[in-house]
């Protein structure tokens, strides 16, 4: 039969009760007593017990609506031990020999003082426990020649139960990051960070992950492990006939070390989740700081507060005109070229708009001959007696140029421009040529020759 059906009726009336705190407390103390105690708790064991959790804690129990006068009589422990009786947390088991009244756990009261353990007190290392229960789990399946699928069924329930353990981490971030924007102050931020995030998720938990590398250290191991397991056929051959004669066929070997190899990959992915929410955390910290170190002295912040608080009221002309009598509004601190909201352009736009810097960024040519000042400074014939006179042969070679000052550099460049007309006489053979440094000028060693006709 299944736990579930011996629960009895008055057993959830514990989570409805006005002292379901103080219950709850008395339960796991007799729990940590009763393992102490080598499960054998008498009820007077149990009554002092909770004599000295009430001492302690100073636990007031509040009136419970089916308790009489006559029960409010009774100490505090007496009432609390009476209460968990009748609910059914506890089992009162009666051993006439000795004449004593002995108090247990029923299995069903067992699996929620578990959790309400774990719910109380974090195990900040079941990450660790779970690896390395797979680890010695696979290696004993591996090593052992008595082993039976059973073992290898355990190293996939721990697989399982790490894999969840990490899901609850990555679940509960978002807890992290509400606190994060609930908080006001640069100062309460930071506490919530230092206090919060960091002692919980950074160093119970994240730090398993990834500083000490507990997960790394036998990942690979198992996964060599899993490998040399899958290409030895004898091996294989032997535990499923093995598994045959003990009748237990329900699964493969293989089917089973599938499962906790991708159940591995699932661990890796989750890991790599929480790297991705653990740097989402520190980047929304960081900018929730700037923005509240700077939120109260930044002048387009206060700008954005105030037309927010405008939009808000319901008299805006109102507010706007008591707004203009207080500021001027026209300063250039706050009434810029530079507007608190530009609409973003479409894809083609953007892509027009960098061509069209593009191309002003380039100077055309009748720019260069404005900015120099040279156009009107030397002729067409000036410029062929230029090239003439330095010619060797039928080439002038500008990297052989001996310029002797602004002139000579002007008229290289007015030689250049020159041969790219269709009536000139001259032409370029050569413009991808190698930057010549000389006397100060920079230019490439271009080669002019005569134009064939």
């Amino acid at each position: 039969m299944q736990l579930r059906h011996e629960i009895p009726a008055p057993f959830w009336t514990l989570f409805r009760s006005v002292n379901r705190d103080a219950y709850i407390e008395a339960l796991l103390t007799i729990n940590e007593e009763y393992q102490y105690s080598n499960y054998f708790l008498t009820r007077e064991m149990c009554i002092q017990v909770l004599a000295d959790l009430n001492i302690k804690k100073q636990i007031e129990l509040k009136r419970e609506e089916n308790e009489t006068d006559f029960d409010m009589l009774e100490t505090p422990s007496s009432r609390m031990l009476r209460l968990l009786l009748k609910m059914g947390w506890l089992k009162a088991v009666e051993d006439y020999n000795t004449l004593v009244t002995n108090i247990v756990i029923p299995d069903y009261a067992a699996i929620f003082i578990d959790a309400f353990e774990k719910l109380s007190l974090e195990d900040v290392e079941e990450t660790e426990i779970y690896i390395q229960n797979v680890y010695a789990t696979l290696f004993s399946f591996k090593n052992d020649p008595r082993v039976n699928l059973g073992m290898l069924r355990t190293a996939l329930v721990n697989t399982r139960k790490l894999n969840k353990a990490l899901q609850d981490m990555l679940h509960n971030m978002d807890k992290f990051f509400g606190r994060l924007l609930a908080q006001k102050t640069y100062g309460e931020l930071l506490k919530e960070h230092l206090e919060g995030y960091v002692e919980e998720i950074v160093r119970k938990k994240y730090h398993i992950l990834k500083t000490s590398d507990n997960f790394y250290i036998y990942k690979t191991d198992i996964k060599k492990v899993l490998r040399e397991m899958r290409e030895d056929e004898e091996w294989i051959y032997m535990v499923r006939e093995r598994s045959r004669m003990m009748g237990d066929t329900k699964e493969d070997v293989l089917e089973l070390l599938d499962l906790i190899e991708r159940g591995f990959d699932d661990i890796e992915h989750r890991i790599s989740n929480m790297d991705k929410e653990h740097t989402k955390y520190v980047r929304a910290t960081v900018t929730r700081m700037n923005y509240l170190l700077s939120g109260e002295t930044d002048t387009k912040g206060l700008v954005v507060k105030l037309l927010n608080q405008i939009s808000k009221s319901e008299d805006k002309e109102d507010k706007i005109r008591a707004v203009g009598a207080r500021m001027n509004l026209s300063y250039l601190e706050i009434l810029s070229e530079k507007s608190l909201y530009k609409r973003r352009k479409g894809r083609k736009d953007f892509i027009s708009q960098m061509a069209e810097d593009e191309t002003e960024a380039d100077l055309n040519r009748e720019d260069v001959l404005r900015l120099n000042r040279i156009q009107s400074r030397f002729g067409r014939k000036q410029i062929e007696e230029f090239i003439e006179s330095h010619m060797e042969g039928e080439v002038m070679d500008a990297s052989k140029l001996s310029l002797d000052g602004a002139e000579d550099f002007e008229k290289l460049i007015l030689a250049y421009d020159y041969s790219t007309k269709t009536r000139s006489k001259y032409t370029v053979i050569s413009e991808e040529a190698e930057m010549v440094e000389r006397n100060g000028y920079r230019y490439p060693a271009l080669k002019f020759v005569r134009r064939t006709l």
